[in-house]
């Protein structure tokens, strides 16, 4: 791999390791390819059944294939990584994100940068504004994925809680309504969900996925957990700022 891009400058992630956890997803895959494209050696994680959805990077990358809350196989995956990139997905009712949380946060090693991903629903200091069409919406939801038995919201709650009292250097990126699309560019984002610029609650998924590998590079983003909206749309123009990528 070379270690600089084609205009000469040494790439962000060259000599480093990065390990995604749910590589095998849309957002996963959109992960792997930008921090490829930043220079960094990539292990993916993902289940057994989806390693073939990884095909296009063969022999680019490293793929560990089993569950992702197995302390074995993520312990094994994020052995000697810089960063851990995480897909928090509460699968089922059988603890899928929390248990893939706890392992990441077990088994990183000291100093490793960790970036989770979850959605708006999560809060860290209770201080987020959610619309009343929101909250009714993501209640009636989880109660019915759960009665269903095939996400448990909650669970996904408790991952967040879990690191968000860990002393690791954690990111939380808390992703909008998402859309598919060419890349608008780095998505804006503020401390708190009811910001204004985030009304249009929506961002490409590719660059919801470069925020996530670009946020292992930006301290300012260390225990810090941004909601993040599509940097064009019209609530990211309208309320435009001189530092567009700070918090509100």
């Amino acid at each position: 791999m070379e270690p600089t891009g084609a205009d000469g400058a040494e790439r962000p992630g060259a000599g480093k390791r990065m390990c995604i956890v749910g590589a095998s997803g849309k957002l996963g895959r959109y992960m792997v390819q930008h921090a490829l494209d930043r220079g960094y050696e990539v292990v993916g994680v993902c289940r057994e059944q989806s390693v073939h959805k990884l095909a296009a990077f063969e022999g680019r990358i490293t793929v560990v294939p089993g569950a992702t809350d197995s302390d074995a196989v993520v312990a094994r995956a994020v052995h000697g990584c810089d960063a851990v990139l995480t897909v928090l997905v509460p699968w089922g009712v059988h603890h899928y994100a929390s248990g893939t949380a706890q392992a990441v946060l077990d088994h990183a090693r000291p100093g490793a940068r960790l970036v989770f991903s979850c959605g708006w629903h999560i809060t860290r200091d209770g201080e987020d504004v959610y619309s009343r069409r929101f909250t009714a919406y993501a209640a009636v939801l989880g109660r019915l994925a759960k009665l269903a038995r095939v996400v448990d919201v909650d669970d996904q709650v408790e991952a967040c809680r879990r690191v968000f009292a860990s002393a690791t250097r954690w990111t939380v990126v808390r992703g909008s309504d998402l859309e598919e699309g060419d890349g608008q560019g780095l998505p804006v984002w503020s401390r708190h969900v009811g910001d204004p610029v985030l009304e249009s609650s929506l961002t490409r998924r590719v660059d919801y996925a470069r925020f996530m590998v670009e946020a292992v590079e930006d301290d300012a983003l260390v225990r810090e957990a941004p909601a993040i909206v599509g940097r064009l749309t019209p609530s990211a123009l309208a309320y435009a700022r001189t530092d567009a990528d700070g918090p509100a």
